[in-house]
C-alpha cells in the first residue's frame, strides 16, 4: 500500500501544471510525495500526456475559468470534493483565484491540510468599474470563507498579503507565507550576453492582449519611437483572449500592425527563441500582478526591464540597476524609459548582466521550491 503523502494541485489549466508547476511537482515527488495534477480538460489527450509527463497523476475536474454561476460552481465543489475523496488525498494545493476557492471549499469538510497560492488579484482587485466593485466584494466574501481554514496562504508579494488584511480577507494570527513568483528553470533559460555593436535595438511585450496589461500603452509608444527610431523594432506575443471585456480591440491591433509600428507573433510555443534575439523587455502593466512570470523569463535571459512600479511588478527591478520602474498608465515615462536604452545601447549589456544575477539570487525554481516544500512540510 502506498504510504506516500498524497498532495493534488489544483489549476484552472492543465497547461500550467506543466509550465508552471512542472519543477515543483518533480521536487514533490523527488522528496516522497505522490502528487496529482488536477484541473479541467484533463480527458483531452494532449492535456493529460502534458500533466502525466511531470510524473503526476492527471485527475479531471469541472471548473470554469471565469463566469459566475452558483449551480455550476456548487456542482464544481462537490465533484471536486469527491475527487479528493475518491484519490486519498492529504493535502491540497491550488493556485488562482477559482481553484483556491473552489480546492479550499472541497478539503475543508473532508478535514484535509489545504494551501493556496495568491498569484496576483487580477483585474477584480485593480479595476475601476462598477463591474469590478461588485467583482471585489463577491471575491472577497469567497475568499474569506474559503480561506479561514487554510493552514497556509502563500503570497508572491507583501503587498498583496496587506490588501488581504486591510480587506479583512485574512486576520492577522492566519498563517502566511511569501514566494518569489513561480520561479524559473535558470538551466533552461540559459543567460545570453547581448553587448550591442550596431543595428537595431528589439523591444519586446509578452502578455494577454488586455487593456490592463498595457498594450495599449505599448502600441502608443512604439508608433512614437518607431518615427524617431526606424531601425528599432517592437514586438508583441499574445493572443486576444476570449469573452474578456478589457481585451484590445482587433482593430487598433491591425493598424498598429500596417503602421510598421509593431509585429504581432500571436501565442508561441517557442518564445524562449524569441527572447534571446530580443534586447529590452518591456511591460507597462497596471493589472495586480503576483509577479509576472514573463518578466522573470527575460531576467534569466538576460534582459534589461521595463516595469511598472507596482505590486509584483516593482520586485523584478533594482532601479538603475537592471531596469527601469515607470509609474502606471504613464505614456511621457514609457517613451522616456524606451529611448534611455535607443540613446545609451550599451546598458543594455550592463543592467542584462545585473538582471541574470538577480535571478539567480531570488528567483531560482529551485530556491522557490525549496520554500514551497518548507512551507508543506513544517505545517502538515
Amino acid at each position: 500500500m502506498d504510504k506516500k503523502p498524497r498532495i493534488m494541485l489544483i489549476a484552472s489549466l492543465a497547461f500550467s501544471l506543466n509550465q508552471f508547476r512542472g519543477d515543483m511537482i518533480k521536487h514533490l515527488i523527488k522528496n516522497g510525495y505522490a502528487v496529482y495534477g488536477a484541473a479541467p480538460n484533463m480527458d483531452i489527450p494532449k492535456n493529460f500526456e502534458m500533466v502525466k509527463s511531470t510524473g503526476a497523476v492527471p485527475v479531471d475536474i469541472e471548473l470554469s475559468r471565469t463566469g459566475l454561476n452558483p449551480i455550476k460552481d456548487i456542482q464544481s465543489i462537490m465533484s471536486l470534493r469527491k475527487k479528493i475523496k475518491k484519490h486519498e488525498i492529504n493535502i491540497v494545493f491550488s493556485y488562482t483565484i477559482k481553484p483556491v476557492i473552489y480546492g479550499s471549499i472541497a478539503a475543508r469538510s473532508l478535514n484535509i491540510a489545504t494551501f493556496s497560492l495568491i498569484t496576483g488579484l487580477g483585474y477584480t482587485f485593480s479595476g475601476t468599474s462598477l463591474r469590478s466593485d461588485f467583482l471585489q466584494f463577491f471575491s472577497r466574501t469567497l475568499y474569506r470563507i474559503a480561506l479561514k481554514k487554510n493552514k497556509v496562504v502563500i503570497f508572491q508579494n507583501r503587498d498583496d498579503h496587506q490588501l488581504f488584511l486591510d480587506k479583512k480577507i485574512l486576520t492577522k494570527s492566519q498563517k502566511y507565507g511569501i514566494v518569489s513568483g513561480s520561479g524559473v528553470n535558470l538551466d533552461e533559460y540559459k543567460f545570453r550576453r547581448k553587448a550591442y555593436t550596431s543595428g537595431k535595438i528589439v523591444f519586446v511585450f509578452v502578455a494577454r492582449l488586455i487593456e490592463e496589461k498595457g498594450i495599449k500603452l505599448f502600441i502608443e509608444a512604439a508608433s512614437t519611437l518607431k518615427t524617431r527610431y526606424p531601425d528599432a523594432e517592437f514586438h508583441v506575443f499574445g493572443g486576444i483572449p476570449i469573452n474578456s471585456g478589457s481585451a484590445i480591440e482587433e482593430s487598433i491591433l491591425n493598424e498598429a500592425k500596417e503602421n510598421n509600428s509593431i509585429i504581432h507573433h500571436g501565442s508561441v510555443s517557442n518564445l524562449q527563441e524569441f527572447l534571446y534575439k530580443s534586447d529590452v523587455f518591456v511591460l507597462p502593466t497596471y493589472y495586480r500582478e503576483g509577479i509576472p512570470r514573463s518578466s522573470l523569463e527575460a531576467l534569466s535571459v538576460g534582459m534589461p526591464i521595463i516595469i511598472t512600479n507596482t505590486p509584483g511588478c516593482k520586485e523584478t527591478v533594482k532601479t538603475g540597476e537592471n531596469g527601469i520602474l515607470i509609474e502606471p498608465r504613464n505614456l511621457g515615462e514609457l517613451i522616456s524609459a524606451m529611448e534611455f536604452f535607443l540613446k545609451s545601447p550599451e546598458m543594455i549589456d550592463k543592467m542584462g548582466v545585473k538582471s541574470r544575477q538577480y535571478a539567480e539570487e531570488r528567483f531560482d525554481v529551485n530556491i522557490i521550491n525549496k520554500n514551497l516544500l518548507d512551507i508543506i512540510k513544517n505545517n502538515t
